[in-house]
C-alpha cells in the first residue's frame, strides 16, 4: 500500500524535510505524559510506538482493556492523535506480562484489544493472523519509504535467565530460539524481497544491536540476530534502519554488516513517561550517540535530495538532546 502526503498540493514539511517520523515506547498511562505536545512541533507525518504504550501486566482483559481507554482518551494524545497518523507494536506491558513471550496465554485477547486501540477495522487480516507485525509503504517524491512493524513478543521463545546477578538473561545458541516465528520471518522475507523501497524503517521493541546489558534484546538469540542480518544482505534492502524502545534510555548504535552499502543503525527511543534516572553506564560495542537518560521522543528527518536521515533524540519544550545524521546511497 502506497501513501502520498501531500496537502494543497505540497509536501508536508517540505521546508524541513521530505519525510519526518517521530517514534517513542513507554509510556505509562497513569503518569503525565508532556511530550505530545512537543513531538507536534516537529510536524511528523507519522508516529510509531514501540511498545508499552500501557503498563498493564495481567490476564484481565477487562482490566487491559480498561487501561488501553484511559491512555486513548488522554486529552493530549486524542489531540494528538487526530492531526498524526499513529502506528506501532507492542513490548511486554502492553502485551500482558513482564518479559513475555510465545507463553502467555491471554496473547490472542490481547492482540484484539491492541487492534482496537488503533481502530484497525474488524476485516483486516490482522485480525485474524496470530501476531501484531504490519508494513505500510509511503510514497514521497517518487521514492518509497517503507515501515516494517514487528512483533517480537506473540511468538517469542523463552529466554536463557543467567547466573549474574548483575545481568537478568545470557545469550544462548540453541537453534530453537526464534523472535518472531515461522509464518512472521515468511511473512518479514517476503514483504523485503518484493520491496522497491530506498529506505526500509524496521520497528523492532526491542533493541537489536546492544547485546550485552543483560535485559532484553535480540542479542540474547544469536541465531536470530544473524538470521535477520543474512535476511537484509539476501534482499538487498536498501537502507535499512531499526527502530527500537523498552530500555527506558535513548541512544543510537550502528554496525557494519559484510554483503550491505551502508551501516545497520539501531536507533532506540525510551521513557516517554518515566526514564532510566539512575542510569550510570553500560557497554554497548555499537553505540555512536552517547545515552540520555531523560524522558525523551525520536524523530527521523529524510532529505531525499541529499540522501540523508538527520535522527534526533529530543525531551521537554522540544530540546534537541542528540543528534546524528547518516548519508546513504541513493
Amino acid at each position: 500500500m502506497l501513501f502520498s502526503i501531500y496537502s494543497n498540493g505540497q509536501l508536508k514539511n517540505s521546508k524541513q524535510a521530505d519525510f519526518i517520523l517521530s517514534f517513542g515506547s513507554c509510556n505509562n498511562q497513569h503518569l503525565p505524559n508532556n511530550l505530545w505536545k512537543e513531538v507536534s512541533k516537529n510536524q511528523p507525518n507519522v508516529w510509531l510506538w514501540g511498545g508499552d504504550i500501557i503498563y498493564s501486566d495481567t490476564k484481565d482483559m477487562k482490566y487491559l482493556s480498561k487501561n488501553y481507554q484511559k491512555q486513548k482518551n488522554n486529552k493530549d494524545y486524542k489531540l494528538f492523535a487526530k492531526n498524526t497518523e499513529i502506528l506501532g507494536t507492542w513490548d511486554d506491558h502492553d502485551y500482558g506480562v513482564n518479559d513475555g513471550g510465545v507463553e502467555y496465554s491471554k496473547k490472542n485477547e490481547s492482540q484484539q484489544l491492541f487492534l482496537d486501540f488503533f481502530d484497525v477495522p474488524k476485516n483486516d487480516k490482522r485480525r485474524s493472523q496470530q501476531g501484531v507485525y504490519y508494513s505500510k509503504e509511503y510514497k514521497v517524491k517518487n521514492t518509497i519509504i517503507k515501515v516494517i512493524i514487528l512483533d517480537t513478543r506473540y511468538f517469542r521463545t523463552p529466554l536463557t535467565r543467567s547466573n549474574s546477578k548483575r545481568k537478568r538473561y545470557t545469550p544462548s545458541n540453541v537453534q530453537t530460539n526464534n523472535m518472531l516465528g515461522e509464518s512472521q520471518w515468511k511473512w518479514l522475507k517476503n514483504e523485503l524481497t518484493t520491496s522497491k523501497a530506498s529506505y526500509t524503517v524496521i520497528m523492532s521493541s526491542i533493541q537489536f544491536l546492544s547485546n550485552l546489558h543483560g535485559f532484553e534484546t535480540w542479542g540474547n538469540m544469536p541465531n536470530e540476530v544473524k538470521k535477520l542480518e543474512d535476511l537484509l544482505v539476501k534482499t538487498n534492502t536498501k537502507n535499512a534502519i531499526i527502530l527500537s524502545g523498552d530500555r527506558h534510555i535513548s541512544e543510537i548504535s550502528s554496525k557494519k554488516i559484510k554483503g550491505l552499502n551502508y551501516p545497520l543503525i539501531d536507533f532506540t527511543s525510551s521513557g516517554l513517561t518515566h526514564s532510566y534516572t539512575s542510569y550510570s553506564g553500560e557497554l554497548n560495542p555499537y553505540r555512536i550517540v552517547d545515552v540520555v537518560f531523560k524522558k525523551s521522543f525520536g524523530i527521523l528527518k529524510f532529505n531525499l535530495k541529499t540522501n540523508e536521515v538527520t535522527m534526533e533524540i529530543r525531551g521537554r519544550k522540544n530540546i534537541l538532546y542528540k543528534s546524528y545524521i547518516q548519508k546513504y546511497n541513493e
